[in-house]
């Protein structure tokens, strides 16, 4: 028995003062609605409706289930009514997870606007460069990094894509020379992420179509921010993601190695535990995102 649905129903026949224009307002056969109220008044073994062939009354018990009943069915609708407007807010409790590096150097930028555009939101920010389990640890949104999402019960959307590019600092090749090829790259001293999927082994795309350069880098790093200055530092070569080698490019102080090569494109993703974390928040979120990577 639906014990909501019972409830609407009983207080339908005691407003109309009718099975019948009850069950036509409710879509339903007067027997159904009679059924139903049989059972409703056996589950609870007492009698709620004294009915004749002209008349129709709440008896004592009546009277206090319609009253209790009525105050339960206006309290489920304002909960749904306030449920619903603050579905469009953007306000509560957000809490997203980034790796170190895309967090310092995307996420912080958008930051100062986002937050200003939303006065009302409560915002915690976790940066992990490891994977975490977003659903234990109550993230509504995680920012990941993969050339795929594996199959799982998360719902991940693709906000944009990252290049992944060789770099080193100038005095670097000066002194150790410049690879002309990727055949040339294990000849160097090579700095890795070692949480990276390529750690060991380069798949590189270029104009001679495709070269693996397979690497035993001696110092392996689990921060992309760090294998960053290592490499400014001139300490050997690297690979990047773009929105860490940007600003050190753009600077002269890292440079293209093998221009003309990178590594497969990473996609990124942003995962929720399910559709249902599409709410404003996550959504006002994630558009801000998107126009922090645009720039």
């Amino acid at each position: 028995m639906d014990k909501l649905s019972v409830m609407q129903a009983f207080r339908r026949i005691v407003e109309r003062g009718s099975f019948a224009r009850a069950a036509e307002d409710l879509g339903v056969s007067p027997a159904l609605l009679s059924r139903e109220i049989k059972l409703l008044e056996e589950s609870l073994g007492s009698t709620l409706l004294t009915r004749t062939t002209r008349a129709m009354s709440l008896t004592e018990a009546g009277r206090l289930y319609y009253d209790e009943a009525s105050g339960i069915l206006d309290a489920v609708t304002q909960v749904e009514s306030r449920i619903r407007e603050g579905a469009g807010a953007v306000r509560g409790e957000l809490k997203v997870n980034a790796s170190s590096s895309f967090g310092q150097t995307v996420i912080a930028t958008m930051l100062p606007e986002f937050l200003s555009s939303y006065p009302e939101l409560r915002l915690t920010l976790s940066f992990d460069d490891r994977v975490i389990d977003m659903v234990e640890g109550g993230f509504d949104l995680s920012i990941r990094i993969r050339s795929a999402m594996p199959d799982s019960a998360l719902v991940a959307r693709k906000i944009g894509t990252m290049r992944q590019r060789i770099f080193a600092a100038p005095a670097y090749l000066e002194r150790a020379g410049t690879p002309a090829s990727p055949e040339d790259i294990p000849s160097h001293r090579i700095v890795g992420f070692f949480l990276a999927d390529h750690l060991s082994t380069w798949q590189l795309h270029g104009p001679a179509g495709a070269a693996k350069v397979d690497l035993d880098p001696p110092v392996r790093v689990g921060n992309s921010l760090v294998l960053r200055d290592l490499l400014i530092a001139g300490y050997g070569i690297g690979t990047l993601p773009d929105f860490v080698s940007r600003a050190a490019e753009a600077e002269g102080t890292l440079v293209r190695v093998l221009p003309d090569w990178e590594l497969p494109a990473p996609e990124i993703y942003a995962v929720t535990a399910s559709r249902l974390g599409m709410d404003a928040k996550v959504t006002a979120f994630i558009d801000h995102l998107r126009k922090a990577l645009g720039r």
